[in-house]
């Protein structure tokens, strides 16, 4: 595959995301676990692309790196947003979990394992690229390296 067929890749991801959505507007229902699984993957594999575009670009246009590392940033609070709602979110069998394990975010089940497990690899990685002040930035500020 060559880099001229990525273009096309995302357009086709984004169609997937964007025909999910349409579907999805048709029931009155919250996520299930599963979905926030799901779209927590989704957002993670973005977080990677723009890791590696971010990464490339900076060496060629440092400007627009600069935007890019921002964007991943931000990118990563909504990773951290939607783990968060995944461990908050009630099990399949309706109960939900306690305020105690809300906060400690110990998984329980084997899908938690899994959710935590790619949580903490991209948190791994993040704190290579980040430093505190960056995480701690407003959204509209830019930041400067």
């Amino acid at each position: 595959m060559s880099s001229q067929d990525l273009p096309d890749l995302l357009r086709f991801a984004s169609a997937a995301v964007d025909v999910h959505h349409h579907t999805r507007l048709a029931e009155d229902q919250p996520l299930s676990r599963r979905e926030l699984d799901e779209l927590h993957s989704h957002t993670i594999g973005l977080f990677g692309l723009l890791d590696t575009v971010t990464v490339s670009t900076r060496a060629h246009v440092p400007a627009v790196g600069d935007h890019l590392h921002n964007a991943r940033i931000r990118l990563w609070q909504v990773c951290e947003h939607l783990h968060d709602a995944y461990h908050a979110a009630p099990r399949a069998d309706g109960r939900h979990p306690t305020s105690e394990a809300c906060v400690s975010r110990l998984p329980s089940y084997a899908t938690d394992l899994t959710i935590c497990r790619r949580h903490a690899v991209t948190i791994a990685r993040l704190r290579q690229i980040t430093t505190s002040a960056d995480l701690r930035a407003p959204a509209s500020g830019l930041l400067r390296h």
